[in-house]
């Protein structure tokens, strides 16, 4: 799960426009959040810059807790965008929350899939399995590309035309058949199915085969 930074982005926007319109008296909005929020923030924090040139946004990121009690030390803040409610709910109860305001939410990632040619880093595909996050790898999921060249290929040598709906029918069981095979070479003693090892098995069984069959083996 991560924040959802476009919405965090928007509620901050609002807050700093809040702010700069509420007065001059002062040129600078002190701004404690979450370290999750670090590029959201800072990337909207020069827009609101220059958008108000009389104005400057001072941004402290670092954990939640941390803001919470430099806050309740006495650190100066105008806005602060907690990991947690638990954080906002401490200044509140000390009296110093003047509006809440919800500015991020929670995403469930249910499962990844690369939609290019191996836009994931090595590392991040080991954070999703160790997260048990399924992973489709672009040898996988991102097939369909050359699948529907493949079907070009057989059309052009047939010296036929297929209806859109035909190719869309063949693609879908291309893509049916190997997300199968993935399953089945890549599914763990608990049921977790590690699609990208199933998609190298899978594949080289695919190569192994052909060469076989070709008698190149």
């Amino acid at each position: 799960m991560r924040p959802r930074a476009a919405l965090a982005a928007a509620a901050l926007a609002l807050a700093l426009t809040a702010w700069a319109c509420g007065g001059e008296s002062r040129e600078t909005v002190t701004v404690f959040a979450a370290s999750s929020l670090t590029d959201a923030f800072t990337e909207l924090g020069e827009a609101f810059e220059a958008a108000h040139p009389r104005a400057a946004a001072r941004f402290s990121f670092a954990g939640s807790a941390a803001l919470r009690t430099q806050a309740l030390e006495g650190a100066p803040v105008d806005v602060f965008a907690s990991a947690s409610p638990d954080e906002v709910e401490a200044l509140a109860a000390a009296g110093l929350v003047v509006e809440q305001r919800a500015l991020a939410g929670n995403r469930l990632v249910v499962a990844v899939a690369e939609g290019a040619n191996m836009p994931c880093t090595a590392g991040a595909a080991r954070a999703f399995l160790a997260a048990r996050v399924p992973f489709g790898p672009g040898k996988a999921a991102n097939a369909g590309g050359a699948a529907v060249s493949g079907l070009e290929q057989s059309q052009n040598a047939q010296r036929s035309t297929w209806a859109r709906r035909d190719v869309d029918d063949r693609l879908q069981r291309i893509m049916g058949d190997i997300h199968a095979a993935c399953r089945a070479a890549g599914e763990q003693a608990d049921n977790f199915v590690d699609y990208a090892r199933g998609a190298n098995i899978a594949g080289f069984r695919k190569v192994a085969d052909a060469m076989l069959a070709h008698g190149d083996v």
